[in-house]
């Protein structure tokens, strides 16, 4: 089943942020790490679970496998999957400042 655009996991969209630039898997993990501002350290299994799936949505694509290792690329598909998933997280945050404005309500 093709990738319906529904809300991402965190870690389908830290992979896609990472492949904004062509990664093999122990780079991947490194740039996930980096994007994410140490928040997120994903392992291998995890990591490659989350890559199967994603080319099998059609999210992203081998680039180059030379039987050592594979390095993985966002496709276009991908690349728009991640921009809206960005606009629905900028719209949550957006709707959260009701919180910053404090009890002025009451």
């Amino acid at each position: 089943m093709p990738y319906n655009g529904g809300p991402m996991t965190e870690a389908m969209y830290y992979v896609l942020l990472a492949l904004m630039n062509p990664n093999h898997g122990y780079q991947l993990m490194n740039a996930i790490t980096k994007v994410s501002n140490g928040r997120l350290n994903m392992g291998p299994g995890t990591l490659y679970g989350v890559l199967s799936r994603m080319q099998k949505d059609g999210l992203i694509t081998l680039a180059e496998d030379d039987g050592r290792r594979k390095t993985y690329k966002i496709t276009t598909d991908g690349e728009q999957a991640l921009r809206i998933e960005y606009s629905r997280l900028v719209a949550l945050i957006r709707d959260g400042k009701i919180l910053e404005e404090g009890d002025e309500g009451e």
